[in-house]
């Protein structure tokens, strides 16, 4: 039986460290905690490397749209609304940065939940053994009357909500209600829906062709919307892995379809906790092909979006 071949690494050419192209250097290492204990010292420390390095380059490209008054479009699943973030998006709403708020269905329940009761976020597998999940009656009926309203009155469905929400005589907490705040603030604000995905469609007071009504308004506002982010907008997309996604696609091609291919030359970047195809693909990957940048960050809604709202904050200074 014949031995078998072996290389001869005495052979092998090597190269010089100095010649050789490298990834990382030192300068971009992190820093430890030092005398300046400020958030901008901390953002100072990340390194400059990987997401670290994304993240200041999500927060820079906010910070230049808001300069240049260019759109920062910010588009919310249920979950960032569950997660008490809220409040950080208002003050950015309020600061001029976040210049419109698009919202899926369940964000926009939640953010009525919390407005008029101070509380949300059932017990699901509890409700669903007894047929009872979804079915509270003052949320299904106000948001269903509000629809009908909005349909009658020419509205949105964002418009819709935050209209009720304004003529309600005792809210609980107003001031955390994203949909209220973007309404009082100017920020447009759209609510895009998924029939029979949602809660409130189960509800006797549900109206398909009001729902219908005013989410397609909402849609077409959004789509009349995309074309400012031509040349340094933003688009966050905050923890929708299915909706939020392909709206955003079909309205981005009804604007490039109204407006002569643009917008172009925009960022964006999808902000969730695990990763899916469909903001991969329809908000980082496609959008920028023409133009752009697309960033993904990975990480729970609570602490990363807290993170973006101050290091823009102190972007801006």
């Amino acid at each position: 039986m014949s031995t078998p071949r072996e290389a001869d690494l005495s052979k092998v050419r090597t190269i010089p460290v100095a010649g050789r192209p490298n990834k990382v250097s030192a300068s971009e290492f992190a820093t430890p905690p030092a005398a300046d204990h400020s958030f901008g010292a901390f953002m100072r420390s990340l390194p400059d490397v990987l997401k670290a390095a994304d993240l200041r380059r999500v927060v820079d490209a906010v910070v230049r749209a808001h300069r240049s008054n260019r759109a920062v479009i910010a588009m919310l699943g249920g979950h960032v609304v569950k997660t008490g973030v809220g409040p950080v998006l208002i003050d950015l709403m309020r600061r001029g940065v976040i210049t419109d708020i698009a919202m899926n269905g369940s964000a926009a329940i939640h953010d009525y939940e919390i407005a008029r009761f101070g509380a949300t976020s059932e017990d699901v597998a509890a409700g669903l053994r007894d047929g009872t999940f979804g079915m509270a009656e003052e949320t299904g009926r106000g948001l269903n009357q509000a629809f009908t309203a909005g349909m009658e009155c020419e509205w949105g469905m964002g418009e819709s909500v935050a209209r009720a929400l304004e003529s309600e005589q005792s809210l609980a907490h107003p001031e955390l209600s994203v949909i209220l705040q973007a309404h009082r603030a100017g920020v447009g604000v759209t609510v895009h829906a998924a029939l029979g995905a949602e809660i409130i469609h189960q509800h006797p007071a549900a109206n398909g062709a009001a729902i219908g009504d005013t989410s397609h308004r909402d849609f077409r506002r959004l789509a009349a919307t995309v074309d400012r982010l031509h040349d340094g907008g933003v688009v966050l997309n905050c923890g929708s892995a299915v909706i939020m996604p392909e709206v955003f696609l079909k309205a981005l091609t009804v604007a490039r379809n109204l407006n002569s291919g643009r917008p172009t030359d925009f960022t964006t970047c999808d902000i969730d906790m695990q990763r899916h195809y469909r903001p991969h693909v329809n908000v980082v990957q496609r959008p920028t092909m023409a133009g752009g940048a697309g960033y993904e960050l990975t990480g729970h809604h609570e602490i990363m979006l807290p993170m973006l709202a101050w290091a823009v904050v102190e972007g801006l200074r």
